[in-house]
Order: structure tokens, then sequence, then C-alpha cells
């Protein structure tokens, strides 16, 4: 589409928007309730972050940064340092492949001092697979994927036939809820996490991310634990922690029961707006609740995360521009609370990010290709303010080609066009917005809308105006 603005543009071009919001987002995440666009900056480690938040997240208007899981976790250099090494957690200190406890600190610190609050990705399910054992970036070392010198041993694992109805251990069957929540996800070691003195260490751990300024937590396969488990966790936690969990649709468990606990990641919401773009956007005109998606006060919506980048179920950086019109509709649209995603280039399924040989990961340098920072483009800097202006209002003036090209204002605050084809289109749009010139924020120039409130506009291909007050 266009390419990337300088951090020193867009910290001082593309905020204003943010300044009018008024009125509650949709989901309910601390902070800022009109500031709830999340970037997830996927494995870059604290340094990175920290730099980003005081740059570019805090005065571009994103309310949170999600960021990778923290603690200490097996080094795996016999499979190259792949990325889900910090899915493979030996220990709660936090000495890991993206930077030690005083880096991680000083980054909380930061994002804080920007107004970007911290989610953590917190991996509590589960410890290795390793079942020979091996060492950790912080220096521990573990004989087997059940023994952890004075956290957990073979007790505090489920085990099998006794809790797992698989006699090979492993989650196989979808539609046996007892099945996916006591056997061993992908092989790896399941926490018995209905045992009290489990949730108290798990609760430990988090309250001392809490401790340092951490504003909640994105729970890693949460689908494979109870529900009541997750809130007896919960329980141990203040009760401003924000909570958001993984909870893949399909099979016997329900996602129901969740809500109670906190938001749910809404993983239709981005294979929908797959189908959508990649045929008839102008289906769009009644995106929501119908659409089997979770109630829009309990997502956390998104267009692609690492695990969907990778299966192809979403849209991903590798789909151009198509990934970011599908973008710019999920900040106008204003369901939900919105991520915005920035991981880094991959051919292999499994490739580590860009890293050291010792397996700890190189800061984020955007303009070097290998880090996509997605976030940074002008069209999601632009349309950050937008949303925070404007995507909480009623839809009104929708207008579509029946096809490739959509309308549509919120309120008499912002109005945006999308156009999905490989032709320009112009037209005169019922903006809904007061007379006056009114920067493109996603790219540039000034649009006219007189006293009726219209404006003529020529949307380039695969390409989107938005304007706002």
């Amino acid at each position: 589409m266009r390419l990337t603005l300088p951090a020193a543009l867009t910290v001082t071009a593309l905020t204003c928007g943010s300044l009018l919001a008024a009125a509650p987002a949709t989901a309910a995440p601390p902070g800022n309730p009109n500031h709830d666009v999340i970037a997830n900056l996927f494995e870059w480690n604290w340094d990175s972050v920290a730099e980003e938040c005081a740059g570019v997240l805090g005065p571009n208007g994103f309310g949170g940064v999600q960021v990778s899981p923290p603690q200490e976790s097996a080094s795996l250099p016999q499979y190259d340092h792949p990325w889900w090494e910090v899915y493979q957690p030996v220990s709660y200190e936090l000495t890991s492949r993206l930077g030690d406890r005083a880096e991680f600190a000083a980054m909380v610190a930061a994002c804080d001092a920007a107004g970007v609050d911290v989610y953590v990705d917190a991996v509590i399910n589960h410890m290795t697979g390793q079942n020979d054992g091996g060492t950790g970036y912080g220096g521990s070392t573990f004989p087997d994927k059940y023994t952890y010198d004075g956290l957990y041993s073979r007790q505090d694992f489920h085990s099998y036939p006794e809790d797992c109805p698989n006699p090979a251990g492993e989650v196989w069957d979808y539609d046996n809820q007892t099945e996916v929540q006591n056997c061993e996800l992908l092989g790896l070691a399941d926490l018995k996490t209905g045992d009290v003195s489990v949730r108290d260490r798990i609760a430990g751990y988090l309250n001392d991310l809490v401790s340092m300024g951490v504003d909640g937590f994105r729970i890693d396969a949460a689908k494979h634990m109870p529900a009541a488990d997750i809130g007896a966790i919960a329980d141990r936690l203040p009760e401003d922690v924000y909570l958001f969990q993984e909870v893949i649709p399909g099979g016997a468990v329900r996602l129901a029961p969740y809500q109670d606990n906190g938001d749910l990641l809404e993983f239709t919401y981005g294979h929908k707006l797959k189908e959508q773009f990649e045929g008839d956007i102008a289906n769009l005109r009644t995106f929501g609740k119908r659409w089997d998606l979770q109630p829009s006060e309990k997502s956390v919506t998104f267009i692609d995360n690492h695990d969907t980048e990778r299966n192809g179920s979403t849209l991903s950086y590798k789909d151009g521009d198509t990934y970011t019109l599908a973008n710019v509709f999920s900040l106008a649209w204003g369901y939900g609370s919105p991520q915005v995603f920035s991981g880094y280039a991959f051919t292999e399924r499994d490739e580590s990010p860009p890293a050291e040989d010792s397996g700890h990961v190189t800061d984020a340098e955007c303009a070097s290709g290998a880090w996509t920072c997605f976030h940074r483009e002008q069209a999601m800097l632009g349309m950050v303010g937008w949303h925070n202006a404007a995507a909480h209002l009623p839809v009104r003036n929708w207008w579509s080609d029946g096809s490739d090209v959509i309308a549509f204002s919120k309120g008499k605050r912002g109005f945006v066009t999308i156009n999905n084809s490989n032709s320009p289109l112009t037209r005169t749009f019922a903006t809904g917005l007061p007379e006056g010139s009114y920067p493109d924020v996603i790219g540039g120039g000034e649009v006219s809308v007189d006293a009726s409130g219209n404006a003529k506009i020529t949307v380039p291909a695969m390409d989107a105006v938005a304007i706002h007050r």
C-alpha cells in the first residue's frame, strides 16, 4: 500500500484525533478506555518494546502492548532456537531470550510512562516437552519434563491413564473435554491447575509481574485448562488485572464459561475477515455477533497472530494490500478491542526470530526488513487515531458497490472508504461529517466536505481513504 512513515513524523502528525475521543470502547482493558488498540509485538526483546512504547505506541494512541512470554524457557539450539522456545517454561525467573529481569522492568516502566498498558503472554498450562531435560536461558537445568528443582515435580502434572483418558498421553480427540484439559498438548507436560499448590505457584509468578507494573495477561492455551481453574488463579490476583484468554472454538470445550474470567481472543473474527477480503466485502454491512462472534464487549479481536499467520487460517503480512485493508476495516468497525500484529519475516514455520547464536533475540530493526513492524505503517498509525476518535460510535451512511468497495461513517466523527479492487473509484460519498477540510490519515492529502456532509473522493485501487474530526 503505502510506505511506513518515519517515526519522527508519526509522533507529531497523527495523534490529534486521539485527543477527541469521549466515550468508552466496547471492551474494557485498563487505562484509557478510548485507547484500546493493542500492539502485539511478537518476540520483540524488552529493549525494543521499551523504545517502541516511548517513540511510537504512546505518541500514536495505542492503549496497550502485548509482549511475548518473559519467564525462563528451554534453550533449544538443536532445533535452531525456534520461536516456540518461549512457550516451554522451565522456571518463573525473568531471564529469557528476550532479556533479563532488569530489562523487563525498564520496559514496563517505559511503556507506563508513555501511557501504554503492558499485557504479558502467560504460559501457565504446561512446562516443557523435552523428555530428556535440558537447560534454560537463565542456566536452570531440568532432568526431564516433569522435574523442575524447587518448583514442580511429577505429582504436579497430569498423568495417564490416571488423569488422561488417552493412553498415549496427548490430546488427540477435541470432542473429549477431559482429554483436551488433562492430556498433554503437543507433548508438553500438563500442569494440574486444579491443585491448590500449583495455583499458588502460578499466581505467585503472575503477581510478581503485576508488582512490576504489568497490567494484564493473555492466557496461553486457556482452552486446555478448565475455566474454573483459571478463575481460581485469577482470584489470587488484584481485581483490576485484565485477562484475555486463548480459547480456540471447536470441539467439546465451550467458550461461554471463560467469559466469567475475563475477555476472549476472538478467532472467528480473523477467519471471517479472510473469507470476505478474499471475496466480497459488501457482506460486511452485518459483520458482528450474528456471524458467530463472541460479544463485542468480551472480545479481543485480531486479523492474525503468530499461530494463524503460520497456518494460513487468516490473512498475514504476506497478503500485502489485502492484509492492510482488512486491518483498516478492523480499526474502523470497532468490534471488540482490536490488536495490530507485528512479528518478523519468515519462510519456515518454526523459524527463529532474528537472534544471536546463543538464541538471544536481537533488537527489532524495522528498516532491515527482518521485522515486519506492521503497526508502523502509515495506514495503521492513522487508523489508530481514527479508531480512538470514532470507532465507538454507531455505523451510519453505509454504501457499497455490491462487491469490492465499501464506505461508512461512525456517527459524525469519522468516515472511511475501502477499495478492495484492482481499479480506482471516484464518487461523491455521504461522510456524515460537518463542512470542512480533513486530512486523509491513510494516504495524506485533504478531503473537502461540503455543507451537506458530502465529499467527492477518488479511492485508489487496493487502498482506502479515512478522515475524522
